[in-house]
């Protein structure tokens, strides 16, 4: 039961924690009019909530990755492989005295403390597989590390430039999972560097100088996307340890890495949408968890609304958690009988995206909160020196 409290919670419009409370309440006890009621105050909610062990989280998540996996069906694999983006986000906090000293600044100057989230998020089924939360100080890359022993079979692993790093591929690796990454021009790649076991026209080695006395380079491939075929400037770059081309072709990393832009909207859905763009808990602990509900909202309206849309055989991609996210509210605030007109899961499954065409751009002007990130750039490609090659067939044969 306090577990459905926090989540419909979330699903509430509320501006007040309290108001979001009450109204989860009343609607959960016509949910379950049979069973003991939940308790009558906020503050009992979240004295119960924080006595439940962070360990329930992870149990939780497990949980709902073996629910995600049988509702994918179908849209599980693509192409024959899991592909899961990652990327990490985030999120505001109230300004009080206890959320500064847990969590810090972690963005420009006299701005509000923040907690950081980094998503594993299924491109077959736009839903989050996993999730990572911290102090917004905190390293994506370190979060996804933790998260690389969830990953599924098969997983193959599409991020931007932000996770482009020697011990972070190495990890990759070491477990035999699969990344497409892109890389930019902080990066220095190195050519004709002669240990090879057989020549590869787009193969590359990864092998940073702070690396070089005791760690091996990464043999990589190089996959070259003119900016045409993106509709860019610039031309793209990706770094990959896939070199069978029948199973990663460049047309179907394009595809992947042009996929990988759901995680942003999936964000855009947290924040936007479930009106989650700064939280609303004045404790550390609770804040933690209050974010922790509201990816798990979202999982689960995903959810409720993949399962049947896959049945009938529709793109999951063009669902809307926005109209998804109309469906809930309105069984929260109408009676039973309402509910009994129709099954939920099945309103939830035709909760697609509108299907007319816009004659402009659905982008904000250049207001003065919106990022405007500069492109990652040229990689730089250089041949490996001869003191290069010599320290590399050492430690190679050393190994």
């Amino acid at each position: 039961m306090l577990v459905l409290q926090a989540l419909l919670m979330v699903y509430e419009s509320s501006e007040s924690l309290k108001d979001r409370f009450t109204l989860a309440r009343e609607a959960l006890i016509e949910m379950f009019p049979g069973a003991r009621r939940p308790g009558e105050t906020y503050q009992g909610f979240i004295k119960a909530q924080n006595r439940v062990p962070v360990q329930a989280q992870e149990t939780l998540r497990e949980h709902l990755r073996g629910h995600h996996r049988r509702v994918a069906g179908p849209r599980w694999q693509r192409n024959g492989w899991v592909p899961i983006a990652c990327d990490g986000s985030r999120v505001e906090l109230p300004r009080t005295a206890a959320n500064e000293r847990a969590f810090g600044c972690a963005g420009r100057s006299k701005t509000t403390p923040q907690l950081f989230v980094t998503t594993l998020y299924h491109l077959g089924t736009g839903l989050p597989w996993d999730w990572r939360i911290g102090a917004g100080t905190e390293s994506e890359r370190d979060h996804l590390r933790m998260m690389l022993a969830s990953l599924p079979p098969g997983a193959l692993i599409v991020a931007d430039a932000g996770f482009t790093g020697y011990d972070l591929m190495q990890e990759i690796l070491a477990r035999g999972l699969s990344f497409l990454i892109r890389v930019g021009s902080n990066v220095t790649l190195l050519t004709e560097l002669g240990i090879a076991i057989k020549s590869e026209p787009d193969g590359v080695w990864l092998w940073p100088q702070a690396k070089q006395n005791d760690h091996r380079p990464l043999h990589l491939r190089l996959i070259r996307v003119p900016g045409r075929e993106i509709g860019a400037k610039e031309g793209m770059y990706l770094l990959t340890n896939v070199f069978d081309r029948q199973r990663l072709s460049n047309a179907l990393a394009v595809e992947f890495y042009g996929l990988r832009w759901g995680v942003e909207v999936f964000y855009r859905s947290y924040k936007q949408t479930l009106e989650q763009r700064k939280l609303r808990s004045d404790a550390p602990e609770t804040a933690q968890w209050e974010l922790f509900w509201g990816m798990t909202a979202l999982l689960l309206l995903g959810l409720m609304s993949v399962g049947p849309a896959v049945l009938r055989g529709d793109d999951p991609l063009k669902l809307s958690v926005a109209e998804g996210l109309r469906i809930i509210r309105r069984a929260m605030r109408t009676s039973a009988c309402w509910r009994r007109r129709g099954d939920l899961r099945t309103l939830l499954g035709s909760a697609r995206h509108d299907g007319y065409e816009r004659r402009a751009d659905k982008k904000a002007r250049d207001w003065p909160h919106k990022k405007n990130e500069q492109p990652p750039g040229t990689p730089k490609l250089r041949p490996a020196t001869k003191a290069e090659n010599l320290r590399a067939q050492r430690i190679n044969e050393a190994a």
